[in-house]
This record gives C-alpha cells, sequence and structure tokens, in this order.
C-alpha cells in the first residue's frame, strides 16, 4: 500500500487496490471484518468493492463463505504482457526437450518484487518428479532460482534487489548471501539442496538477456533407480545447454532448424 500522499486520488481504486494487495499477501482466505480492519476501512466502504471484485474473477470467496481470496487473473494478465509471453513461448519447447532427455520436471521462474514466481512448468515422461505449480512463490533470498537471478544481475541492480529484500527480511545476512552469490555466478549455475523438499537437489541455471538474468530455468532434481541413470553432472550440462538456447533466442530469434 502507498507510503507517500500520491499527486492525483481516485480512491474508488485505492480500495480495490489496498483489498488486492492485502489478499496477496494473506496466507489463508480473509472474512470481510478482518479485510476491513486490514484495509483501515468501513465494513459499508469495502461492500460494494468485494463484489465488485469478485463478479470481475480478481477474488473469490471459499465453500462455506470462509472468507475472501485472491485468484490468478491478475497473474493471467501479467502473463500476457509480450516480455513474458515471448520469454515462456521461446523457452516452452526447449524445456520439453529438457524434460525428455533428463527424465526430471523443469519449471521457469521470474523475479516478482522480492520473491520468486514460476511462470511455466514442464513435466517428464516418466512417472517420477517432483512439479512445481505455475504460480507458486517464494522468497527471492530463500530459494535456488532466487539466488541465480541475484547473482545474476549487474552490481547496481543486485544491491537495489538487496536492499529490497532487507525490508521484508530484517535478518538477514547479506554478507554471507552476497558470497553465495558471487560463487554461483562464476561457477555458472546453481546446484543447491532443496529448502523445501528433503532428498532434492535444486539445479538451476540463468537464462540470459543483454549479460542479465530476466529468468532462471530450474530443475528438482530427484535420484532415480532406472536402467539408464542420468547423473547430476549429466543433467546439469543439459540444463545449461537449454538455458544457453533459449538465451540465444530471446537475443538472435529463433534459432534456424535444419530441413
Amino acid at each position: 500500500m502507498p507510503t507517500q500522499t500520491p499527486k492525483y486520488r481516485a480512491p474508488a481504486l485505492d480500495k480495490g487496490l489496498d483489498i488486492l494487495e492485502l489478499l496477496a499477501g494473506a496466507q489463508q482466505p480473509l472474512s470481510i471484518a478482518e479485510i476491513s480492519e486490514g484495509v483501515g476501512r468501513s465494513r459499508g466502504e469495502i461492500f460494494r468493492m468485494l463484489q465488485v471484485l469478485e463478479e470481475r474473477d480478481y477474488i473469490t470467496r471459499g465453500e462455506g463463505d470462509t472468507g475472501y481470496s485472491i485468484t490468478t487473473r491478475l497473474f493471467r494478465l501479467g502473463m500476457e504482457q509480450p516480455p513474458v509471453k515471448s520469454t515462456i513461448e521461446a523457452a516452452l519447447p526447449v524445456m520439453h526437450q529438457l524434460a525428455d532427455i533428463s527424465g526430471q520436471a523443469c519449471h521457469l521462474v521470474v523475479p516478482s518484487h522480492e520473491q520468486i514466481v514460476v511462470v511455466a512448468r514442464v513435466d517428464p515422461p516418466g512417472e517420477v518428479a517432483l512439479v512445481v505449480r505455475v504460480g507458486h512463490r517464494r522468497p527471492m533470498s530463500q530459494s535456488t532460482s532466487g539466488h541465480v537471478l541475484l547473482a545474476f544481475q549487474d552490481e547496481p541492480v543486485r544491491e537495489r534487489w538487496l536492499d529490497m529484500i532487507a525490508k521484508y527480511e530484517p535478518t538477514l545476512d547479506r554478507k554471507k548471501l552476497t558470497k553465495l552469490l558471487l560463487q554461483l555466478r562464476e561457477r555458472g549455475y546453481a546446484s543447491e539442496p532443496s529448502q523445501v523438499v528433503d532428498a532434492v537437489t535444486d539445479l538451476s541455471a540463468p537464462v540470459l538477456q543483454h549479460g542479465h538474468a530476466v529468468c532462471a530455468l530450474t530443475i528438482p532434481f530427484i535420484e532415480q533407480r532406472t536402467d539408464a541413470q542420468t547423473t547430476v553432472a549429466d543433467v546439469i550440462a543439459e540444463l545449461r545447454r537449454a538455458t544457453k538456447e533459449i538465451s540465444d533466442t530471446l537475443q538472435f530469434g529463433s534459432p534456424a532448424h535444419p530441413d
């Protein structure tokens, strides 16, 4: 919600945006009373706005009228933006090939304020894989994909992002994180134990445009017992090949395909 007094006011729009921002940060559905308290407005002030937002599919009520939660409509609108859409279109064919070769699921991640958000995913042909749903969010500093996005930025941009993250995470060990990011950048990819699931190694590499990461391609690697077992080293090599191909497509246009 805004912290400075704006030059121009649109009270109804302010009200709607306050509600959306509140629900976007909520971990569970909120009642009218909780929304009223959260945005600092009376129930009467927000009642009609809630109805309109629900009719336009920006918010929804749970079964049994348990409260309001935000839908994926704003996310879907954002996905239609040309930069995001073109990146996904360039990445998906390569991601399908990567999933087929590696036998692992993969997902594409972009930055969203102090968080990362998954914007595309491809499942492997086999029966066993860890998949991450599209729209999933995590703090940038607490995810392998986020580390890649941070590492492959120019220093002024990285420092500005870290300033933003520190506002949400007062206990952030910035020195330790920066050391990790510099090591990751020199290596060219990340390989870290999952912070969410045991026995999973998150492998992630940057998709670059003009020298900085516009997104990260990530594989939640699960070691599998198969006749043709693919090693972590094999999967890392395929992951880096994939991100280079996507980067080249974004930079130079669609690659030429042999007849």
